[in-house]
C-alpha cells in the first residue's frame, strides 16, 4: 500500500527483461487513444453504514469475499492507531445475514511490526485464503519524534512516544528486519483454524483470484525480498504453494516500481483483465490496464482507461459484466466504481458509491453480489472530526 495521500446508517462511493514486445508495437499501444466510456447505468438506493465496532481504532484496507456458502467474509489492517504505526494486525469478520451485520474482529496475523492491508478470497474448495504484508515505513517517524526540535508543537504526548517505542523495541534491528514480507494463511475450515503464515512471493491489497480452470493467480509486486518484480503468480493446489508466472511489461517511458497493487478478474469470454495503481508521470494517479489470453502467461502492454482514481477491485458480475470499484481521493472525496459491457474493453462513466469523504484517507473498495443481484462494497474511511478510520459499507443496487 502506497503510504500518502462509516458513518451510521444513511441511505442515499526492472528486472532487465520483462515481456518482449516489438517497439513498433510497443509504441503503438502506448500512444493509443483513452477508448470512450459507456454510459453509466442507473443506480438504486445506496444504503450507508458504518460496520467497524471499534471507535477508538484505525482501522485500514478491507476486502470482501462471499464464500460457497453464502457468507460474506472481511479482513482488514485493524487495532492501529493512524495510518502508519507500528500496532496494525490482520482483523477477521463474518456476516452471515447478506452484509445486515457483522460478527467482533477476530485477530489472524500480528507481527512485531506493522501488518498492512488484507485480501481474502474464497475458493470453490471451501478454502479461505488472507493474504497481508509487514512493513517498517513507520520507523522515520518514531524517529523523528524521538529527537523533536525545540519548541516542535507537533511535540508527542508522552504516552505515545513510550508506546511506539516499547513495540518498535520489543525486537532488535536485524530482527525487524527478517520479520519483511509478504504474507498468505489458509484456512480448511471455514475460519476456524488458520495455518501458519507462508509467503507469497508477491503482495497487493485485494490478494489472489481463482480462474475457471481451478488455479489460482496472484497479480501482484515483491516488496521486499527478491528482485521487486511485477507480475502474477500461480497456484494449481488451492493455495497450498505459489511459483512465479510472468512479468507485467513496462510502457515505454515508464519505471515499473511505480506500477502499484494490480487486481484481476477472468471475463465471461476467457480473458484476464488486470488493473494496476499507476504512479509514473504519464497518466498519474489513474488505473492501467493490462489483458493476457493465455491463462495469464502473458500481458499486453499497460494502457490508460480514461479512470483517475485507484486502486481498483475487480469483479465479475451474475451477468457477465464487469464492475471495478476504485477509491476517488479529490473531490467528489469518496468511492466510484465502472461497469464494462463487453468484457474490459471500454468502461462507463462513474458511478457514485460514496460521495461525502472529508479527507483522502479513504477507499480501497472491494465488492461482492449477492443471490438476488444486490451488491455490497466495502472501504475504509477517516470521518470528519475524527483521528481514525472506520470501516464502511455500501449496499447497492444497479437497475436494469
Amino acid at each position: 500500500m502506497k503510504n500518502f495521500p462509516a458513518h451510521n446508517s444513511n441511505p442515499l462511493l526492472n528486472r532487465r527483461t520483462f515481456l518482449r514486445v516489438g517497439a513498433t508495437t510497443a509504441a503503438a499501444v502506448w500512444l493509443r487513444s483513452t477508448p470512450s466510456l459507456q454510459a453509466a447505468p442507473d443506480v438504486g438506493q445506496i444504503q450507508l453504514d458504518t460496520i467497524s465496532h471499534n471507535p477508538l481504532a484505525y482501522h485500514g484496507w478491507p476486502t470482501i469475499a462471499r464464500q460457497r456458502t453464502g457468507n460474506l467474509v472481511l479482513a482488514c489492517s485493524g487495532g492501529r492507531q493512524e495510518h502508519v504505526c507500528p500496532f496494525g494486525r490482520v482483523e477477521f469478520m463474518v456476516s452471515r445475514d447478506d452484509a445486515q451485520s457483522w460478527s467482533w474482529p477476530q485477530t489472524l496475523l500480528d507481527s512485531p511490526i506493522d501488518d498492512r492491508d488484507a485480501g481474502v478470497l474464497a475458493t470453490t474448495q471451501g478454502t479461505l485464503l488472507v493474504t497481508s504484508f509487514t512493513s517498517l515505513a513507520y520507523t522515520p517517524i518514531l524517529d523523528q519524534a524521538t529527537q523533536p526540535s525545540p519548541g516542535d508543537p507537533r511535540a508527542w504526548p508522552p504516552a505515545k512516544l513510550r508506546a511506539w517505542r516499547s513495540a518498535h523495541e520489543r525486537l532488535d534491528a536485524r530482527q525487524r528486519q527478517s520479520e519483511l514480507g509478504q504474507w498468505m494463511i489458509r484456512s480448511t475450515d471455514d475460519g476456524i483454524s488458520w495455518s501458519a503464515r507462508y509467503p507469497s512471493i508477491v503482495n497487493s491489497p485485494h490478494g489472489p483470484i481463482q480462474l475457471a480452470s481451478g488455479t489460482l493467480l496472484y497479480p501482484g509486486k515483491e516488496l521486499w525480498t527478491g528482485q521487486r518484480r511485477v507480475g502474477v503468480c500461480q497456484s494449481t493446489d488451492d493455495g497450498q504453494s505459489w511459483q512465479w508466472l510472468a512479468h507485467i511489461p513496462v510502457r515505454p517511458g515508464d519505471d515499473p516500481q511505480h506500477y502499484h497493487e494490480l487486481h484481476a478478474v477472468e471475463s465471461a469470454d476467457h480473458r484476464i483483465i488486470l488493473q494496476l495503481r499507476n504512479h509514473n508521470p504519464a497518466n498519474n494517479h489513474e488505473t492501467l490496464q493490462s489483458e493476457s489470453t493465455d491463462a495469464g502467461r502473458s500481458w499486453s502492454i499497460p494502457h490508460p482507461i480514461g479512470v483517475w482514481g485507484l486502486p481498483s477491485h475487480l469483479l465479475r458480475l451474475q451477468d457477465d459484466r464487469l464492475l471495478m470499484s476504485y477509491g476517488h481521493r479529490r473531490s467528489p472525496l469518496g468511492n466510484q466504481a465502472r461497469l464494462s459491457e463487453n468484457h474490459g474493453r471500454t468502461w462507463s462513466e462513474p458511478l457514485l458509491i460514496s460521495a461525502d469523504g472529508s479527507s483522502s484517507d479513504l477507499g480501497y473498495p472491494s465488492t461482492v453480489q449477492l443471490d438476488d443481484g444486490s451488491l455490497v462494497t466495502v472501504w475504509y474511511e477517516v470521518l470528519q472530526g475524527s483521528p481514525h478510520a472506520v470501516l464502511r459499507q455500501a449496499r447497492w443496487s444497479l437497475r436494469s
